[in-house]
């Protein structure tokens, strides 16, 4: 990891994300992890980014809606951060406090990995605002269901703005999400999104276990 960022973990509850590229699958397993955690008695709060909260709401459909047309890439990358700030404020900050397992539908790797190597902001300066907006709050665990674009852009009937991009784009958005979860192992595990979504299911569960029986004993 970064020595600018060395990262804060909470100390009570367990915080895990899902990342990768579009049709990878992560609502899906994220729902799929909370159902499973719930069968076994864990309190679990599903969220997501953005869109958690009314502001988050907001957020989500100007950064969205292909309607919205074009914005500066800083304005996008602030909208996120905003939405993040807030999402922390409201819902990831307080049921981590509870105790509780937080699972959430993209993080800040999404921003620097869209934002950042997708729009081709300066990497230092984006991680920089998206760090100081969540406290660097970092995920006990990040899951990348890793999928090639041109795989995951099919499954969509219509496109929002992002997933409208460029195939270059969501390229770069994919490299950006390996670099990360290369840099620090001992924090994400990287899945083939192919695979059957069962065996995705228990290879997320086999990686938590540990952490389940460590944080919330």
């Amino acid at each position: 990891m970064s020595e600018r960022f060395p990262g804060v973990y909470a100390s009570r509850g367990l915080f895990v994300c899902f990342e990768g590229g579009e049709g990878a699958g992560k609502s899906t397993q994220s729902r799929l992890l909370r159902d499973r955690l719930e069968a076994a008695g864990r309190v679990v709060l599903l969220t997501r980014e953005p869109g958690a909260t009314p502001v988050g709401a907001e957020v989500r459909r100007i950064v969205l809606d292909p309607a919205t047309g074009e914005l500066a890439d800083r304005t996008e990358a602030l909208l996120y951060a905003a939405d993040k700030a807030e999402h922390l404020h409201a819902v990831v900050g307080p049921a981590l406090e509870r105790d509780e397992v937080v699972v959430t539908d993209r993080y800040v790797d999404s921003t620097l990995a869209y934002q950042g190597a997708g729009r081709s902001l300066d990497g230092a300066e984006l991680e920089w605002v998206a760090r100081w907006a969540t406290g660097d709050l970092r995920p006990h665990l990040t899951v990348l269901l890793d999928l090639e674009p041109s795989q995951g852009l099919t499954r969509f009937e219509g496109r929002d703005r992002i997933e409208g991009e460029s195939i270059e784009f969501h390229l770069r958005v994919r490299a950006e999400f390996l670099r990360l979860a290369a840099v620090d192992p001992d924090h994400y595990l990287v899945l083939d999104a192919r695979a059957p979504v069962a065996e995705i299911t228990e290879a997320v569960h086999a990686r938590l276990a540990p952490l389940l029986e460590g944080a919330l004993r």
